[in-house]
């Protein structure tokens, strides 16, 4: 099969249009039509529905796109370890974690990652799903669980509990709950618990939920409950680690928190050699060392 049809069959129907996937490609849409129409001369079959709204792949055409998707990715793979080097650490790295995690915790920390590898392209893909790391949906990725592929390569980062928030200005205006029963007199803001979160949060959300909560603010991601809670809206459930890049949040109830929730490094067992796997591993390991030892200096203050 002429790959150079193939690769042009792949940008049409990842791009649902030949004008469109002509433009990715830098080539005109009759030159685009031409060699989708010999493919499928080549192959006796048809690839695409054509209609006013665009391409739409045939049975045929699923099939194909499933298999030159799957070499692209694997294509992506080896070029991305052609590239890696021993003595450089440049090019793409495709990262993945939750909205929460990512920008409060991981993206106020990359700007010491871009000073020492100033070459490097990050790609940060926030998002609860868990994107599938062996499929090359993403290189690396931070997740809120223990990964149970057994073709990557896994490391536990840290513990996280999730725990009650507010603001001094909040609490002195409504008062401070003494006790867990007294959360009944606030407001309660906190993850949706029909969105995607550790179970561990969830728990305790519907724990505090026991003791007849009058008005509550539920948001779907922890970005904007802390929003919420520094706008002075109530108590809300955060994790642990917001709290060092937010000196002014307090801790409200410190009996009352979730179980441990782990936190695991995960990249490919492909990308074992990657320079730029090696440089992210390094960068998040020395930050959560410095956090563990910026938490223990408040405790101990």
């Amino acid at each position: 099969m002429d790959w150079d049809k193939l690769r042009i069959f792949h940008a049409v129907a990842d791009a649902g249009s030949l004008t469109h996937a002509g433009d990715v490609l830098h080539l005109s849409q009759s030159a685009v039509s031409r060699q989708i129409r010999a493919l499928e001369e080549s192959l006796n079959t048809t690839l695409f529905h054509r209609h006013a709204r665009g391409l739409i792949l045939t049975e045929q055409g699923e099939l194909l796109f499933d298999a030159s998707t799957a070499m692209t990715r694997r294509l992506d793979t080896a070029e991305a370890r052609i590239r890696d080097s021993e003595d450089e650490v440049f090019g793409e790295l495709r990262v993945t974690t939750t909205t929460g995690f990512g920008s409060l915790w991981l993206a106020p920390r990359l700007p010491h990652l871009y000073a020492k590898y100033p070459e490097l392209k990050i790609d940060l893909m926030l998002e609860e799903r868990v994107l599938d790391l062996p499929m090359r949906e993403a290189d690396v990725a931070i997740r809120m669980k223990e990964p149970s592929q057994a073709d990557l390569i896994r490391r536990k980062l840290m513990t996280v509990r999730m725990r009650l928030y507010a603001m001094p200005e909040y609490l002195e205006q409504h008062g401070t709950p003494e006790r867990i029963e007294d959360i009944k007199h606030h407001r309660l803001i906190c993850q949706n618990l029909t969105a995607t979160q550790v179970s561990a949060g969830s728990a305790l959300v519907n724990e505090l939920l026991t003791h007849d909560i009058r008005t509550m603010l539920t948001v779907n991601n922890y970005f904007g409950v802390l929003q919420s809670v520094k706008a002075g809206l109530g108590i809300g459930v955060l994790p642990d680690y917001v709290i060092q890049d937010f000196p002014d949040i307090q801790r409200v109830l410190p009996a009352v928190e979730s179980n441990d929730v782990p936190v695991f490094l995960a990249y490919p067992e492909e990308l074992r050699q990657s320079q730029r796997i090696a440089a992210f591993r390094d960068f998040v390991t020395e930050e959560i060392i410095a956090h563990r030892r910026s938490m223990k200096a408040k405790s101990d203050a």
